[in-house]
């Protein structure tokens, strides 16, 4: 099992950054994949970016490429997604995620969300 815990998320004006912290704890971190998706009110979850276990390989949907930016700390069991350049459609609860890289089941661990308001 891992648990993961999200924090950072927050209110915050058009044009401003936050950034998320995912604190996991229990089998060892770095045989994980780790990404952050999101759900705004009456949609469906999306995803927004993962990160390989030894962070060489990144991968965003369009909608945030340049703008938010995705690490991982192997040693202290963290991953970050900074976002910057904030938008109002930005706005949603974000989760941080975790699969092992030959899961075929798709992501198997979940946080419990971090609200995100990005006021116009």
């Amino acid at each position: 099992q891992v648990q993961l815990v999200e924090s950072g998320g927050g209110l915050v004006q058009a044009g401003g950054s936050l950034r998320l912290a995912c604190a996991a704890s229990g089998r060892t971190f770095s045989n994980y994949v780790m990404a952050w998706f999101r759900q705004a009110p009456g949609k469906e979850r999306e995803f927004v970016v993962s990160i390989s276990r030894n962070a060489a390989g990144t991968s965003y949907v369009d909608s945030v490429k340049g703008r938010f930016t995705i690490s991982r700390d192997n040693a202290r069991n963290l991953v970050y997604l900074q976002m910057n350049s904030l938008k109002p459609e930005d706005t949603a609860v974000y989760y941080c995620a975790a699969k092992r890289p030959l899961s075929t089941s798709g992501y198997e661990y979940w946080g419990q969300g971090t609200q995100v308001t990005v006021s116009s």
